[in-house]
């Protein structure tokens, strides 16, 4: 899903999507019909990872649809709230936004300033295997056959995490993770050590997470109420 391909495609007037909503179509090469008048022709993205960060923290969501005002975009749970909100693309373009509508996971912003949307387009195009990292900081339990110690996460991804601790471990050492109260949101995820840097380790994990439940996780680690 975050590696495929980018198409644009004219569509209605974006001030229409406050009542209508989102859409997906494809096609080719952008046009404007003689027929009708459009101030924001509109681009469909399909469709790239990207996340939106908030007063409540950093969510997974899904650009699905883009032009010259807003964006249309996918979560996996209720939209964080807080005023203005930023959508962060994976190549470091950073858009400020403001919620429209929302329906069920499917939610409208528009843009608080003028927007590239040929660059924003292009950048999404640019990184098409770049991983989504999300700045979570959260603390852990790590476990081996001989022991175990308390961690912070400093970062977390869908194929492994950064964490810092006073345990010691060795380069492709297996490890075990979970929330530090040992019923939380991370239960028995398995992982191994790929670098460490003094009381820093970066590792992978066993099992890629799919971005659904990279997304979900994230909101149980920030802000439950988004899954309710």
């Amino acid at each position: 899903m975050e590696n495929a391909a980018i198409v644009s495609q004219a569509k209605d007037d974006p001030a229409r999507d406050v009542a209508d909503g989102p859409t997906l179509e494809s096609g080719g090469d952008v046009a404007e019909p003689a027929q009708e008048t459009r101030a924001a022709p509109r681009f469909t993205l399909l469709i790239r990872a990207a996340k939106i960060i908030s007063s409540h923290g950093e969510f997974v969501c899904v650009v699905r649809d883009v032009s010259e005002t807003g964006v249309a975009v996918r979560l996996f749970h209720a939209a964080p709230t807080g005023g203005l909100l930023e959508l962060h693309m994976p190549g470091g373009g950073i858009y400020e936004l403001r919620m429209v509508w929302e329906r069920e996971n499917e939610v409208g912003f528009e843009f608080t300033k003028p927007v590239d949307v040929a660059r924003l387009i292009n950048e999404a195009s640019e990184y098409p295997k770049r991983g989504l990292r999300l700045g979570l900081c959260f603390p852990i339990r790590i476990k081996t056959l001989t022991g175990q110690s308390e961690a912070i996460v400093e970062n977390l991804s869908q194929q492994g995490a950064r964490f810092e601790t006073d345990g010691q471990y060795a380069i492709d050492q297996n490890l075990r993770l979970e929330s530090a109260d040992g019923g939380g949101a991370l239960k028995d995820v398995r992982a191994k050590v790929r670098w460490r840097r003094d009381e820093q380790y970066g590792v992978v994990f066993d099992d890629t997470l799919t971005l659904g439940d990279f997304a979900r996780l994230a909101a149980r680690l920030q802000c439950p109420a988004l899954l309710d």
